[in-house]
């Protein structure tokens, strides 16, 4: 079997895959996946920040010289502010759209106003998670061909490794999106669809990884900026609208749980590729 044909069967493997095992999420009825949303958006913004932080940066800067770290330090702020601006631009079309600036009585305007800005902001956020995660999901096709080219053993081990170190971000992902507003048939396709992009990265690093190796960090910081800004700037203040002590307390140990687990399946999957 030629090398470019297990790299695309490894790739689909490494993406959907994780995918369909989380998709084990929206099999829960609906009464229950409205109990465990909540803390699916916690577990998500540890996983997110553990991602970003523990994988993906440092990731970035040990392919990079040093006199590029200012560059790349560069692109992640860019990359946090360039989202601020889609998600403003998001948040602004769904409102002209929705006529949420439309006259009328004063309050009965400002609660619509209210009501649609924060349902704009739900949806930008859902759009970002597709974008950040397509993104990531290139990088690991461009990581897995890179092992493939390297040894096919190493290839199979490293997509199998992606595979599992996604699952987790996959929940938390399908619970970002359920909870913008998606329905689980939109948030099963739109979180396929983001998982192909691993093919794609497989393909393209396969016919030109010597071009795609130089652009790889910047990719990198780019999906971590995206991971960074959905965490702090969409997910964490919807838990402040709960402040009483016991969910604070579950909130803030689910947002650990998901960092560690990340961090946890990081270290296994290093361990594995090497």
């Amino acid at each position: 079997m030629s090398l470019l044909i297990l790299i695309i069967i490894f790739t689909a493997v490494g993406g959907v895959l994780s995918v369909m095992a989380a998709a084990v999420f929206l099999l829960l009825p609906d009464h229950r996946r409205a109990a465990v949303l909540p803390h699916g958006i916690s577990f998500a913004i540890g996983a997110l920040l553990a991602v970003a932080f523990w994988g993906l940066i440092p990731e970035a800067f040990a392919q990079i010289k040093p006199e590029q770290f200012q560059a790349l330090s560069g692109t992640i702020l860019a990359g946090v502010l360039g989202f601020f601006v889609l998600e403003k631009l998001l948040i602004w079309r769904h409102c002209h759209s929705g006529d949420c600036e439309a006259h009328g009585d004063e309050d009965e305007h400002e609660h619509d106003r209210g009501h649609s800005h924060s349902h704009g902001m739900a949806k930008s956020a859902g759009a970002l998670i597709i974008l950040g995660d397509g993104i990531h999901n290139f990088v690991d096709g461009v990581l897995i061909a890179a092992a493939f080219l390297t040894d096919v053993h190493l290839g199979i081990v490293t997509s199998l490794a992606v595979a599992a170190h996604e699952i987790p971000q996959e929940v938390g992902d399908f619970a970002i999106l359920l909870h913008s507003g998606y329905s689980k048939s939109k948030a099963l396709f739109y979180n396929m669809l983001a998982s192909l992009t691993t093919v794609l990265g497989g393909v393209l690093a396969y016919f030109g990884l010597e071009d795609l190796h130089d652009s790889l960090p910047y990719f990198l910081a780019l999906a971590a900026s995206s991971f960074i800004y959905i965490a702090v700037a969409d997910l964490i203040p919807s838990l402040h609208k709960k402040t009483d002590m016991k969910t604070s307390l579950q909130q803030i140990a689910l947002i650990a749980m998901g960092v560690l687990l990340i961090c946890s399946l990081h270290g296994i999957a290093h361990n594995m590729e090497v």
